[in-house]
């Protein structure tokens, strides 16, 4: 449910909070649209008694017609507290027939509704100072936020709506005119055509996000909040290839400690490999059990950098683990990868199928695993879970050798074999998950087996890509757009910026390994297109169609759990026309580079991608060669 907090922006918008009472509307001819949605996330709402609505010009055009507030609610198949608000609220037929009569309930798949997702993130996120899903947002007719919350219980959700509804049906004129206003507020974007750096900025930036990132980072345990813990991908990449240039032994040191943090503790899981999207302790123990594509493939390539540049081998091995967990997990007959595997388990239970009780580890092991499964796992301590241990590495093996007086290489072996007892008892259990392909992460999902097929005995990977690539450039392209998602044979949503970012970085990684042309070709098809659909005078725009009134353009897109697309397309176009030697292209990112560099060096650490970018202009501008 939480992210990581950003700074509040104290805004107009922050009296309706404040709203009461409840008065009687005209109800709506309305009924749920959403049984039988190719979805899963949207068809597992379809029996809800709240007359759920897709987002579109239709909803807004009802909206505008019974002068009703929209209440849009964005959230995902593999999320927790969206499921948790779903029995709690929108299985409620009180809180339903307030939704129904007072307001167009929309429901959203945001990971097949990016742009709208992410708007609406990024003002809950500048109103309120951190957002998450379930997202729940009220939109004016005319398309304006008005407010935001995340997931409420139900008596205080259903407070609000009826709150809310008075206030509407009072002053409604009054609420207008503030959404409008705070979409003023927030503004647009200021943008230059200058394409000239000054000299040395990306190595002044870099420095700053260092000193930013280090004051913020955890000392004991690595990773960034006090509260919980993301794996924040995006800027770890920066600072890894920051360190390449510096090698500060404080920021080694902490990059080291937060790499090994995130792989023994909880947030991986210890059997299958993979990991989770974030746990809910400031110390790597208890993660939310969903596992999405783009979590794992960000992770993979992290670590198979990190081994490099870090000297750690023991990263190659994390970072092949997660490759095959996403080959073994996700993979389809047609070379995708899925979306995602749900945090609830089919009896309903969060991280139910990776939780293990007492009698199934003596049942499963061996007394001399179970010995060793004990120390190693920290057995011997309740349950962090009502049902059952989570594994969390709680010492290192050779304490455990020592412990057990054993040889090392014993204790490895003896490890080893209870892993794969679990894990084939494990496998019997099982797990939700959702088959859409997303673009996006599999655009991600390239890059990160494109950086495997680069191993020693990395043939696995390097056939995994063709094939991803295959699929990349000829059934999500067709040559003049590209689709968000498929679900088998059916597209789905309206691809974003991301899409056509992430899937170009993918595929130019790819052509530069395999020397492949058409992987070459889309991908420079893709990143014309980009700058054509999602940049202009007024900055970026995250959708070439958009019905909310919100975020027309940004000179820099900030990072979140997904780097930067902004970031990524200029990265990725400065690298194209180094090596296409495309001037045209080189002028296009420089001039964006440029006016992103006000919000980076503001706030380096939610532009971190940017930082790269501004380093990559800074490497290539003199020599026009590819770094790769």
């Amino acid at each position: 449910m939480p992210t990581i907090n950003r700074p509040l922006v104290t805004l107009a918008v922050a009296v309706a909070l404040a709203l009461l009472g409840f008065a009687g509307a005209a109800q709506s001819a309305l009924s749920n649209q959403l049984a039988d949605h190719g979805s899963p996330y949207l068809a597992m709402h379809g029996a809800d008694p709240v007359h759920w609505q897709e987002w579109g010009e239709k909803a807004l055009s009802q909206a505008r017609q019974e002068n009703k507030l929209l209440f849009v609610s964005s959230g995902y198949f593999a999320c927790h507290w969206c499921h948790v608000m779903q029995q709690e609220s929108f299985r409620n037929k009180e809180i339903a027939a307030l939704l129904n009569r007072h307001f167009i309930p929309v429901k959203v798949d945001r990971e097949l509704n990016p742009a709208l997702d992410a708007h609406l993130i990024d003002f809950v996120e500048r109103t309120r100072g951190y957002a998450g899903w379930p997202l729940n947002a009220f939109i004016t007719p005319q398309g304006y936020p008005l407010i935001g919350t995340l997931y409420l219980p139900a008596k205080d959700f259903h407070t609000l709506l009826s709150r809310l509804a008075e206030q509407w049906l009072a002053a409604d004129a009054e609420l207008k005119q503030l959404a409008e206003q705070t979409s003023a507020e927030l503004g647009s974007a200021r943008m230059s055509n200058e394409a000239t750096l000054p000299p040395g900025l990306g190595d002044a930036l870099s420095a700053t996000l260092v000193s930013s990132a280090l004051a913020q980072g955890d000392e004991f345990h690595g990773g960034f909040g006090s509260e919980n813990k993301f794996p924040s991908v995006p800027q770890l990449e920066a600072l890894l290839e920051t360190y390449t240039r510096s090698r500060d032994p404080r920021l080694e040191q902490f990059l080291r400690l937060t790499l090994s943090q995130m792989a023994s503790q909880g947030l991986r899981d210890q059997l299958g490999g993979g990991f989770f999207r974030y746990t809910v302790d400031p110390d790597w123990q208890l993660p939310h059990f969903e596992k999405m594509l783009y979590d794992n493939a960000l992770l993979a390539r992290l670590y198979l950098d990190a081994a490099g540049l870090l000297q750690a081998p023991q990263y190659a091995h994390i970072g092949r683990q997660t490759l095959d967990f996403m080959l073994e997990e996700l993979s389809t007959d047609e070379g995708a990868l899925r979306a995602s595997l749900s945090a609830v388990d089919d009896r309903n239970v969060e991280g139910g199928y990776y939780l293990w009780q007492r009698d199934e580890f003596e049942a499963a092991l061996s007394p001399a695993e179970y010995s060793m499964a004990q120390l190693f796992w920290g057995l011997d301590k309740p349950p962090q879970l009502e049902h059952g241990h989570h594994l969390v590495q709680a010492t290192s093996i050779e304490a455990v050798a020592q412990r057990l007086q054993l040889p090392v290489s014993r204790v490895q072996d003896l490890l080893a074999s209870a892993q794969t007892k679990l894990l084939e008892q494990r496998q019997l259990r099982k797990l939700p998950r959702d088959d859409k392909i997303v673009a996006a992460w599999n655009g991600l999902a390239l890059s990160a087996l494109t950086r495997g097929a680069q191993l020693e005995q990395g043939e696995r990977y390097r056939q995994a890509a063709q094939r991803l690539s295959r699929y990349l450039g000829q059934v999500l392209w067709n040559g003049k757009s590209l689709a968000r998602a498929r679900d088998g044979s059916n597209a789905l949503g309206e691809a974003a910026l991301e899409d056509y970012a992430y899937v170009a970085a993918g595929l130019l990684d790819w052509a530069m390994l395999s020397n492949s042309a058409p992987a070459l070709s889309t991908a420079k098809q893709l990143v014309e297109s980009a700058w054509q659909r999602f940049y202009s005078e007024t900055g970026w725009r995250l959708s070439d169609t958009s019905l909310l009134r919100y975020g027309s353009g940004r000179a820099a897109l900030a990072d979140d759990a997904l780097p930067s697309a902004s970031g990524i397309l200029i990265q990725t176009t400065l690298e194209l026309a180094a090596l296409t030697d495309n001037d045209k292209l080189r002028h296009r990112a420089l001039v964006a580079v440029h006016n992103s560099a006000n919000l980076a060096s503001e706030e380096p650490f939610w532009y971190a991608t940017h930082v790269r970018a501004l380093l990559t202009a800074q490497t290539l501008g003199a020599s026009g060669s590819s770094p790769r």
